[in-house]
């Protein structure tokens, strides 16, 4: 395989993006893209029970939670 039909390759993945289409087939490329779509609308469905955002220095910083008006 040479360099330029390699880079040519490389850019069709690159462009590749999530279709419905890719629970059917059996690809790697289709696979990876239904798993990663699917972990992802998971989390956006769920949420975080206890959210943090990861320090540069390594340390946790939890998210607290706003609590509505009735809540308080």
């Amino acid at each position: 395989m040479d360099s330029k039909q390699s880079k040519n390759e490389s850019s069709e993945v690159a462009g590749r993006i999530y279709d419905v289409s890719d629970y059917k087939r059996e690809d790697p490329l289709s696979s990876g893209l239904a798993r990663t779509h699917e972990q992802v609308s998971d989390t956006y469905a769920e949420g975080e029970i206890k959210a943090v955002i990861d320090d540069v220095n390594g340390r946790d910083i939890e998210i607290a939670k706003e609590r509505s008006k009735e809540e308080r």
